[in-house]
C-alpha cells in the first residue's frame, strides 16, 4: 500500500487559486523584489536611527491596527499608555488591547527568527495578543466555540453591519490545519513565490476567522512575522498597519471581493492580491526612502538635524516657526535652510515676510 498522502480538496483549491496569476500581479511582485534587494544592499543604517524608527513604528502600528477594529486611541495616546502615563478617557478594554498588541508586535520584531509557524504557535500568539483583555480570558488561545461574523465599524467605532459570515465553528480546526500545513509546505518547497503564499494565507485566515475575537489584529501580526521570515527585513521600520488603516475601505472591499468567490468554480484572488501588493509596494518604497533619510542625517550637525526633523513633522513652516519649535537660533535657521535648499531637500514657498519652507517629498 502506498504511504503517499493524497492532497485534500482544500489543498487542491489553494493550488488552483495560485495557478492563475495576472501579469499585473507579477509586475508588482517584481517591483517589490527589486526594492527588497536595494534595502539589503544599501542598508548601513545606524543602530540609533533603527531603534528610533522601530519605536515609532511600534506606536504607529499598534494605534492603526487597533483603530481598524474600532478603538479610538490616537498614536499619542498609545505612546502615553506605553510610557506609563495614565489616560482616563478611554475604556479599559481599549487600553488592554493596545498593550497586548504593542508587546506582541515588539516580540515579533525582536525575535522573529526564533518563532515558529504552526497551529500551536498561532494559538500562542493569539493568547499573547489578548493576555490583558479580561473579557477574553476564557477563549484566548483557543479556536472559536461559537459562530462569529466579520462586522465593519466606522471611524467613530459605530457598528456598520455584517460584512460576511465565516467558517462554522465545528469546521474551524480542520480548515486551519489544512491551511497551515499547506502554507508551511508551500513555503518550504518554494512551490510558489512567497508573497503569493503569504497573500493566500492571510485572505483564507480571515475567511475562516478562527478565533472568537482578535482575528484582524492577529492577521496583521502574522503578516509581519511571515514577511520577516521570508526576508522582508524592513517590516519593523515602516508600518504595514498604518498603510492598511489609510486604505481601510479598499482593504475590506478587496478581501470581500475575493472571499465571495471562494468555493465556487473559479476562485479569484486577484482583487485581494492587487490590494495586498499595492500596500507592500508602497511600504517597500518607503523603506528605500529611509536609507536616503538616514544618509541625510549623517551629513547634518545636531542643530541642522533639529531643523530637518521639525520640517518632516509639518506641512510647511516659516523661519520663525522653525526657530521656535526646533529650539535653534533664528540666524542659524537661515543657514540650515540654505544648506537644505542646496541639497534639494526643501523648497521655498512665497516671498518676503510670508516666506515658508516645506520638505520635498
Amino acid at each position: 500500500m502506498s504511504n503517499i498522502r493524497k492532497p485534500s480538496l482544500r489543498v487542491t483549491r489553494f493550488d488552483k487559486r495560485l495557478s492563475q496569476i495576472s501579469n499585473e500581479i507579477w509586475s508588482k511582485i517584481a517591483q517589490i523584489e527589486q526594492l527588497k534587494g536595494r534595502w539589503i544592499q544599501g542598508t548601513n543604517l545606524s543602530p540609533q536611527f533603527l531603534n528610533r524608527l522601530k519605536r515609532s513604528v511600534l506606536i504607529t502600528s499598534t494605534g492603526a491596527s487597533t483603530r481598524i477594529e474600532g478603538s479610538n486611541l490616537s498614536d499619542e495616546a498609545v505612546d502615553n499608555l506605553m510610557r506609563g502615563i495614565t489616560i482616563e478617557k478611554f475604556t479599559d478594554r481599549e487600553k488592554e488591547e493596545v498593550r497586548g498588541y504593542f508587546e506582541l508586535l515588539q516580540n515579533i520584531f525582536n525575535s522573529w527568527e526564533d518563532l515558529g509557524f504552526t497551529e500551536g504557535s498561532i494559538k500562542h500568539l493569539h493568547k499573547e495578543l489578548l493576555k490583558y483583555v479580561e473579557k477574553d480570558i476564557l477563549h484566548r488561545g483557543n479556536y472559536k466555540g461559537k459562530e462569529n461574523q466579520v462586522r465593519m465599524v466606522d471611524p467613530q467605532g459605530r457598528d456598520m453591519g455584517i460584512v460576511f459570515d465565516t467558517t462554522r465553528a465545528y469546521l474551524t480546526p480542520k480548515e486551519m490545519n489544512e491551511l497551515v500545513d499547506w502554507t508551511k509546505e508551500a513555503l518550504k518547497e518554494k512551490k510558489y513565490h512567497s508573497l503569493l503564499i503569504i497573500g493566500n494565507f492571510i485572505v483564507e485566515f480571515l475567511n475562516i476567522h478562527p478565533f472568537e475575537d482578535g482575528n484582524g489584529r492577529l492577521s496583521r501580526i502574522l503578516t509581519n512575522l511571515l514577511l520577516l521570515k521570508e526576508g522582508y527585513l524592513y517590516m519593523p521600520y515602516v508600518s504595514h498597519e498604518k498603510l492598511i488603516e489609510d486604505n481601510e475601505p479598499d482593504y475590506y472591499m478587496a478581501l470581500r471581493t475575493s472571499q465571495k468567490t471562494f468555493r465556487i468554480k473559479n476562485e479569484d484572488l486577484t482583487p485581494w492580491l492587487n490590494f495586498f501588493f499595492d500596500i507592500l509596494l508602497e511600504q517597500s518604497q518607503m523603506a528605500i526612502n529611509l536609507i536616503t533619510e538616514e544618509n541625510i542625517e549623517g551629513l547634518l550637525s545636531p542643530k541642522q538635524l533639529a531643523v530637518w526633523q521639525y520640517l518632516q513633522e509639518v506641512t510647511d513652516a516659516s523661519p520663525n516657526d522653525i526657530a521656535k519649535n526646533a529650539h535653534v537660533a533664528r540666524i542659524t535657521v537661515n543657514q540650515v535652510l540654505n544648506k537644505l535648499l542646496n541639497m534639494k531637500k526643501v523648497e521655498r514657498i512665497g516671498e518676503g515676510s510670508s516666506i515658508r519652507y516645506k520638505k520635498i517629498s
